[in-house]
């Protein structure tokens, strides 16, 4: 199990960048799991994602995993399925250049639309879909598992094509 570290960002300016992630960043991945989810993802569900129909993008400072998205590609619909940004990093952009960046991809790709899932007493998330011009659609009662039973999910879209 993955050593838990409160320390990866420093406080100011970060250097980000942008790129694929690979079976071996999987440990990094896990530390950011497990500090930024109540209900983390486990190992086997982060290891079947790296699959041709799936994308794995992974923000970084320096050489350091910061955060990372997880997206499955079917037909011409991208599903957002998990974007997560380590704890000490949030708030300084790293979460919006990585969504901004996986939007263009998918546009790049032909995709006509992104579509997630994000737990209703996640207001900063849903606050950047929103801003990213994501749209709420529904709801998914009980999606998520939680501390006292089950939350609901706000489902949300973002058309790419006109």
């Amino acid at each position: 199990m993955p050593k838990r570290d409160d320390s990866y960002c420093a406080a100011g300016e970060l250097d980000l960048t942008i790129r694929p992630l690979e079976p071996r960043d999987l440990p990094e991945m896990l530390n950011i799991e497990l500090q930024g989810y109540s209900h983390p993802w486990s190992e086997g569900i982060f290891r079947d994602c790296f699959k041709p129909s799936y994308r794995l993008w992974g923000v970084c400072q320096g050489g350091s995993l910061v955060g990372y998205a997880v997206i499955s590609y079917v037909l011409d619909e991208v599903h957002l399925l998990n974007l997560c940004i380590h704890p000490g990093c949030r708030g300084q952009g790293a979460g919006k250049l990585l969504l901004r960046y996986l939007l263009a991809e998918a546009a790049r790709e032909c995709m006509n639309q992104v579509i997630l899932e994000v737990r209703l007493s996640n207001n900063v998330a849903s606050k950047l879909y929103r801003n990213e011009g994501f749209e709420e659609i529904g709801r998914r009662p009980r999606y998520y598992p939680a501390a006292s039973g089950r939350e609901d999910a706000r489902v949300m879209t973002l058309l790419l094509q006109p």
